[in-house]
This record gives C-alpha cells, sequence and structure tokens, in this order.
C-alpha cells in the first residue's frame, strides 16, 4: 500500500472493465479504504468524493462487482479492474457509464461480441416473436449444429475465393451460429478464452 500514489485528497482512478468483453464499464475513484475492501472482499468497493463516504458497488441495488483481476498502471496511481458485473453498471439503467457517444468510427470493436453473446443469451431466456435466433433455440441442438456445419463448409467455400467481403460474410454467418450453439450448451465467453489461454501458457 505505502507504493499506491494516492493524490491530494488520498484518492486514486479506479476503472472497472468487463472480464468477458473488455468493455469499460465505469470510472470512479478509491482511497485506501476503499482498495483495502476491494482486495480483502473480492468486490468493487469506491470512495464517494459527494458523499464523502465509503460504498460497495451494488450494496443498495444488487449491481455488484466481482473482481475477477486487477492491475495497477505504470505509475500506481491508476487501477485497472476485471469484473464479472450483475446487472447495470451505471445508475441511469444502462450497462456502461460510457454510452454518450461524441465520436464514433464505422468499424466495430471485439466488445461487440460480448454484445452479441448477451443478445442471444436474451434471445433463449426471453423469446421474441419473429427472432431467428430465438427459432434457433426452439428448434434444438441439432437444428443449430446442422447450421453450423452448413455455414462451416460455405466459409470453407469462400476462402478459396479472393473475394475479402464475401468471407467476412461467411465466417460472421459462422461465429453467430457458433454464440448460438454455446449458449445452446452453456459454454460461455469466459470458458472459451480460459481455455486457449491455457493452450497457450502450455
Amino acid at each position: 500500500m505505502e507504493n499506491v500514489k494516492f493524490d491530494a485528497n488520498g484518492l486514486i482512478c479506479a476503472i472497472a472493465q468487463d472480464y468477458e468483453t473488455g468493455e469499460v464499464l465505469m470510472q470512479a475513484y478509491m482511497n485506501a479504504e476503499a482498495l483495502e475492501k476491494t482486495l480483502e472482499t473480492g468486490y468493487a468497493h469506491y470512495y464517494s468524493r459527494s458523499r464523502k463516504a465509503l460504498w460497495k458497488k451494488g450494496e443498495t441495488s444488487g449491481h455488484t462487482q466481482k473482481v475477477i483481476s486487477a492491475a495497477f498502471d505504470c505509475d500506481r496511481d491508476c487501477l485497472l479492474m476485471q469484473v464479472e458485473q450483475k446487472g447495470v453498471a451505471c445508475h441511469t439503467g444502462a450497462r456502461s457509464c460510457f454510452f454518450d457517444s461524441v465520436l464514433k468510427g464505422d468499424m466495430a470493436g471485439l466488445t461487440f461480441l460480448g454484445e452479441l453473446a448477451r443478445v442471444v443469451k436474451d434471445r433463449k431466456k426471453n423469446p421474441v416473436e419473429g427472432s431467428y435466433t430465438a427459432y434457433l433455440f426452439s428448434r434444438g441442438v441439432d437444428k443449430i449444429a446442422k447450421k453450423m456445419g452448413e455455414e462451416a463448409v460455405e466459409t470453407v467455400i469462400a476462402s478459396k475465393n479472393d473475394d475479402k467481403a464475401e468471407l467476412t460474410h461467411e465466417i460472421s454467418d459462422l461465429i453467430y451460429h457458433l454464440l448460438v450453439l454455446m449458449e445452446a450448451k452453456g459454454v460461455s465467453l469466459s470458458d472459451l478464452c480460459t481455455e486457449l489461454e491455457r493452450r497457450h501458457n502450455k
């Protein structure tokens, strides 16, 4: 704790990031007590500058943040946490506090994969009439696996052509159906990444 660089007000910046998708959920502050409580309990605690009080994220709302991993920046005045977010992170009801876009490029990042996985999960839990995803779940694993096979073949065929757009389209179909299959069988993106990391480290 003596190496942490708290500012003149005894605070450091703390950033919470979704451990599965990398999506930045919120930014707040910690004093020494909040940092100690976070490391001790495994759940994010912050210091409210307006109320001048320690608070546990989700203590009243139930939208807790279980800390999966955490690391200081090079100056040790900012803590980045990968968290398992229960419910939403923002007091407005949005999943992330960073929804007020001022600049948006036309290229999506990896965090959209997590967003899509959440939509797929919701379609299984709350079927929507006319939803193709809900239709697949209603037909069961055999139908989903059959579509996976079809999309895999179409991806291989597209890879033989010199058409990046076509290949991107087919890979997108394949990954979408893979996400549906994963959800049907209870395999999460975290399970997938953990296995890939295990293989890499091995």
